[in-house]
């Protein structure tokens, strides 16, 4: 959920003692968090842990007392791309009912644009009462997503509904609730990226000027959408953001090929932009090779070839979009790759267009598919691209 803004609102009641596992798993999430939180709830939780994990200052009046600062709630509620009121609490739902606003996370439940999801907890007796059930139905009308109490051992002693849910259930319900409800929502995507390093000794290696950005653009674009991403990645300095990414790293085209066979039948798409080394050396020294001779011969052999080999194990509900850089007769070369790859689809960037290619951030790509449609776009960030990428896929794919 990377850049997604959560206001996770805590009122006074013994479930607040979740909130700071729920804010951890929003953080490793890329998530940005802020709280805002009743006095009451200063009972169940301080606000030193929740600022420590959520990296920002928690909101509990509309003025800091220490500085004099206003801590303004019309901010929060445009800022947040979703509140979440957890624990809610018999009393906070009575004012969120009927309008009453006398704390700073009521008024930034008036003054939010977006979203706004709620966790009800309290005892069991309360929970069933009439009035609570009217203030619920109330604000379910006026918008407000409402997740049942879950069942189970409650602080009275009791058992019965009235339970919060774990904070991991809470992060999924979050999680459903941000993250769009498209094509490409639970399904398996496929991504190689990056250089591949092929080792002439323990100090040297054939490889090229391949960053990985691209390939990182496109697993954090088909996460947004919601899609389970396994990144396959040669060596590079980047950094997944968001939790749908599994990442695994390898060095060489043998391990990544090894990966791509042990993932690509599990895959319902496979989108390969590598940059593999076509050939390795026939022999690595197991030490470093000194500069003795003016010439130096290293015999070369042939990397598998891992998109051939997947289109050659695609099946009819699959789809493979492969990557080709080229340097002249473009589109040629690229339909040829195409075709002999057997490619859904694949992406052409050419080294002749200023700021495309490897090392930059920004990229201009042709997609040419097997029906011989051809889409264009102008030089974008890899960002734009890769949305733009995954756009067509998704299109693709339906």
């Amino acid at each position: 959920m990377h850049g997604k803004r959560i206001l996770i609102g805590i009122s006074g009641g013994i479930a607040a003692y979740k909130i700071p596992l729920l804010v951890r798993l929003l953080k490793k999430s890329g998530a940005e968090v802020k709280c805002v939180m009743t006095n009451s709830a200063k009972e169940f939780v301080t606000k030193e842990v929740l600022s420590t994990l959520s990296e920002n200052i928690v909101y509990d009046a509309f003025w800091d007392h220490d500085d004099g600062t206003w801590n303004n709630h019309v901010d929060l509620g445009i800022w947040a791309d979703l509140f979440v009121i957890a624990p809610l609490t018999a009393n906070t739902l009575s004012k969120m009912s009927s309008g009453t606003c006398d704390n700073v996370l009521l008024a930034s439940y008036f003054s939010l644009r977006k979203k706004c999801i709620v966790f009800p907890a309290m005892d069991l007796d309360m929970y069933t009462h009439d009035s609570v059930k009217r203030n619920i139905n109330q604000i379910e009308s006026d918008g407000v997503k409402v997740i049942p109490a879950a069942t189970g051992d409650l602080a009275s002693g009791l058992s019965g509904q009235g339970r919060m849910p774990e904070p991991e259930e809470i992060y999924n319900i979050i999680q459903d609730c941000l993250l769009p409800n498209t094509l490409l929502k639970d399904k398996k995507i496929l991504i190689t990226a990056g250089p591949t390093y092929e080792s002439i000794d323990p100090v040297r290696f054939i490889g090229n000027h391949s960053s990985g950005k691209m390939g990182y653009a496109l697993a954090n674009a088909f996460a947004e959408k919601g899609a389970n991403v396994t990144l396959i990645s040669g060596p590079t300095n980047l950094h997944i953001k968001n939790s749908l990414i599994e990442l695994h790293q390898v060095t060489s085209a043998k391990e990544m090929f090894e990966l791509v066979q042990q993932n690509w039948n599990q895959s319902e798409i496979g989108v390969f932009a590598a940059a593999v080394a076509d050939y390795s050396p026939k022999n690595i020294s197991d030490s470093k090779i000194k500069k003795n001779e003016d010439e130096l011969q290293i015999d070369l052999v042939k990397n598998p070839d891992i998109l051939y080999w997947a289109g050659q194990n695609k099946i009819s509900t699959q789809k493979l979009i492969g990557f080709a850089l080229e340097t002249n007769d473009e589109e040629k070369n690229a339909i040829k790759k195409l075709n002999k790859k057997n490619l859904d689809a694949i992406v052409l960037n050419s080294l002749s267009d200023k700021g495309a290619g490897f090392g930059f951030d920004t990229n201009k790509v042709t997609i040419l598919d097997k029906s011989s449609n051809k889409l264009g776009f102008e030089l974008l960030s890899k960002d734009e691209t890769a949305n733009n990428i995954v756009t067509y896929i998704e299109q693709l794919y339906k």
